[in-house]
């Protein structure tokens, strides 16, 4: 079930732009314990919601390795979503109707501080967690930077430390397409899907790889010469999308990815990586054509005490989302180690965790 906080005071983003006050769509699993040290914290990517249970399954459960009966798990929908918090969608109290196009630009700092605010609200200051892949990525790396002391542990998936020319490429194609729909923004019942549909088009191609297509979109014989299994898969993702997307709240998120740089105001990306104090996996996707292994490279270089490990999937950049198993097993040999590492003081990073079978260092076994 999604919960509401409502904050009823100011927000300064960024960009020096006010909010007059913010809404914020929330999900928990789990309970808080009475030391208030089991919170895993969840960023979710471009177009999800705040459900991560629903979207990450075989990782996030009832006996996966983020499980909600042993952690309370935290998702927060980002600022200028479709799914309930602030946004397009919200009432401007200037013109007594919905931002829509005139919503303000909300940055990767905005959103890191919004959720900030939101852990202070529900009473949540430590996290043991952090974790989040591709936007999400960002929006974890962003807070980790900006709040150090806040983290035990911290996870990213197929992200970066600065979004790429090649990202904002992608991106302002895709903001093109849904600026050559006239119905953008207007009050028409089907206002601005065709730009939808185009522009989830433009993105699926970097969310995947050639191989997906080969193995999935293929043709079953050669007499087709039209109206190809291609052709209507990317009209079915634009689709979609639609029929669950606002296309203003796309254009702004778009906008708002387009912005994520950890290095700007404090002296470039390597310093501010080396300020994140918590222990570190980053994992990178080997046929990810959107954020590739270089970029995860960075990070696991600049961050001080980090690992790289590299994911083999069919599926592109979307592997972060598909390959659930996987990435659990990554996470729970990670929490594993560090739990091994901090055997001062015997917190215990890993009870409950499933996963592989955790190597003991030196020896031979699986």
């Amino acid at each position: 079930m999604t919960n509401y906080l409502y904050i009823d005071r100011p927000f300064r983003l960024e960009s020096g732009t006010t909010l007059p006050r913010l809404t914020a769509a929330y999900h928990t699993y789990g309970r808080l314990n009475a030391a208030r040290d089991n919170v895993i914290w969840i960023c979710h990517a471009l177009t999800a919601n705040s459900d991560c249970q629903d979207w990450w399954p075989g990782l996030v459960g009832p006996g996966c390795t983020i499980d909600p009966g042993r952690f309370f798990i935290v998702c927060v929908n980002m600022l200028g979503s479709s799914y309930g918090s602030t946004s397009p969608l919200s009432h401007n109290p200037e013109t007594g109707r919905t931002y829509g196009l005139d919503f303000p630009l909300i940055t990767t700092k905005d959103n890191a501080r919004f959720f900030s605010l939101v852990a202070d609200h529900l009473g949540v200051r430590g996290i043991r967690l952090l974790m989040g892949g591709s936007m999400g990525g960002q929006h974890s790396l962003e807070w980790a930077c900006a709040e150090p002391e806040r983290f035990d542990l911290l996870c990213v998936l197929a992200t970066n430390a600065r979004h790429s020319p090649w990202g904002v490429a992608f991106n302002e194609s895709q903001r093109m397409a849904l600026r050559a729909d006239p119905t953008l923004g207007t009050d028409a019942p089907d206002a601005g899907k065709a730009g939808l549909e185009a522009a989830r088009a433009i993105a699926i191609l970097s969310y995947r790889h050639y191989r997906t297509y080969a193995g999935t979109q293929s043709e079953p014989d050669d007499a087709t010469y039209d109206d190809f299994r291609a052709s209507s898969y990317q009209r079915y993702q634009g689709y979609k999308l639609w029929k669950r997307f606002d296309p203003v709240c796309y254009y702004g998120l778009s906008r708002g990815m387009d912005t994520h740089n950890v290095g700007r105001g404090r002296g470039g990306v390597a310093r501010a990586l080396s300020a994140v104090t918590a222990p570190t996996l980053v994992i990178s996707i080997d046929t990810d054509l959107l954020f590739p292994i270089e970029e995860q490279g960075i990070l696991s270089r600049y961050i001080p005490n980090s690992r790289l490990e590299v994911m083999h999937s069919d599926y592109g950049h979307d592997g972060f989302l598909t390959e659930s198993v996987k990435i659990g097993e990554f996470l729970a040999d990670f929490l594993n180690d560090q739990l091994r590492i901090d055997a001062t003081t015997k917190r215990a990073f890993t009870d409950g965790l499933t996963g592989r079978k955790f190597a003991v260092p030196g020896s031979e076994e699986v």
